[in-house]
């Protein structure tokens, strides 16, 4: 049985992935890349060498050119590391091709800053029926979060109640402002407002009104903000005992500062406005002039700490357990020329992809990460340079506010 790969997006997380993959031929045969920007699959193939199979130039915003080039080279598997507004091309041209679908975060339209699973979801009779399968969310958070909470689920509780995810980049890059993945999409993401599940019913906040000083492991105690993130909806949906769901962010001051002027004078708006007889969005235009994340990671010092922290009951007793894992900028820069905000979404993707490829995670259909085993891919992080650690009812995750 063939494991071919083609793996869509050659930037930062892109980069990731396919060295990753390239480093594993145990689980994949051909590596085949494709981007829009056509030179950077070549200055990745002259990089890695051999076992880059072919490279391709691909408007992922249209479905029928990513399925010409599905066809020509025949993948077991796509990977989308593309954007987010690209999901539904690209689940389309799977979904016409029969080939397998994987991406790491989910769709949101280009107009409007939203993003929900709804559109992905649509997509479920579809893709049974077709006997092909799309896993949504194979990242960090989306993806090892959504894990993490499974396992934790299977082992050490009966029901869970409450879901905290704490994400923590303790790290440095010497940029007066920067973002560490697409600033686009990162903007986008944290100037909405806050959202988190509480006794059956979402619940709204002000953009970064809500604050928690949170000490994590391998950093100390940061600034941590509430936020909406897609995997809320996922897995409210498949732990229907949970009581209250939350994420959380840390920012520095000085980002923050940034923020708030980039703000305050329409940068980081999706409106088109007139320039110089021509139509731009600010962000866009914003977008261009700040640093590729992609090039973050020369002189990145510092780790990045994630996790979840869950209550809930194990033999009729309150029980709390806290998984996290601690990434160190420097060492990702050393094994793949990427710092560790790309490094922890490219290895949770190339670790489903196996999955997939090798048959541990299979069937039809559109899937979450939390409803298939977490135990393979839980081995998998610990292989493949993800080492995870769990505390139980001691948890260094404390809440001052509940």
């Amino acid at each position: 049985m063939s494991k071919n790969v083609l793996i869509i997006g050659a930037g930062g997380v892109g980069n990731v992935v396919v060295k990753k993959c390239a480093m594993n031929p145990q689980f994949f045969d051909e590596i085949h890349l494709a981007s829009r920007t056509v030179a950077k699959c070549e200055a990745l193939r002259q990089e890695i060498g051999e076992r880059i199979t072919s490279v391709h130039a691909v408007d992922a915003d249209d479905a029928a050119q990513v399925a010409a080039v599905i066809r020509k080279v025949n993948p077991d598997l796509v990977v989308n590391v593309a954007l987010p507004y690209q999901d539904l091309p690209i689940m389309d041209a799977c979904l016409e091709t029969g080939v397998d679908y994987l991406d790491t975060a989910n769709y949101e339209p280009k107009d409007v800053a939203k993003f929900e699973y709804s559109w992905q979801w649509a997509y479920q009779e579809r893709y049974k029926e077709k006997g092909v399968m799309a896993l949504l969310g194979s990242g960090f958070d989306p993806g090892v979060t959504n894990v993490y909470t499974a396992y934790a689920a299977k082992h050490y509780f009966d029901e869970i109640h409450t879901l905290d995810i704490v994400d923590c980049n303790g790290g440095d890059h010497g940029q007066a402002f920067a973002t560490n993945f697409n600033p686009e999409i990162n903007i986008r993401e944290i100037t909405q407002r806050g959202r988190y599940w509480e006794n059956g019913e979402w619940k709204e906040t002000e953009p970064l009104s809500v604050r928690e000083d949170l000490d994590y492991p391998g950093v100390g105690v940061r600034a941590s903000y509430l936020m909406y993130h897609e995997e809320l909806e996922s897995l409210v949906k498949h732990f229907p005992t949970l009581k209250r769901a939350r994420f959380w962010m840390t920012f520095g001051e000085a980002y923050l500062t940034h923020l708030r002027v980039l703000e305050g004078i329409g940068m980081t708006s999706i409106e088109p406005i007139d320039f110089q007889g021509q139509k731009i969005v600010p962000l866009e235009f914003l977008k261009a002039v700040l640093p590729d994340p992609g090039s973050l990671s020369i002189g990145y010092v510092g780790k990045t700490s994630i996790g979840v922290h869950i209550t809930g009951i194990k033999d009729g007793k309150p029980k709390q357990v806290f998984i996290w894992n601690n990434c160190d900028h420097h060492e990702c820069h050393l094994e793949v020329g990427a710092q560790a905000v790309s490094y922890t979404t490219g290895v949770p993707a190339m670790i489903g992809a196996s999955l997939i490829l090798d048959g541990a995670w299979k069937g039809a259909g559109v899937w979450n990460m939390e409803q298939f085993d977490p135990d393979p891919f839980m081995a998998r992080l610990n292989d493949h340079g993800l080492p995870w650690n769990v505390i139980e009812d001691d948890s260094p995750i404390r809440f001052q506010n509940g």
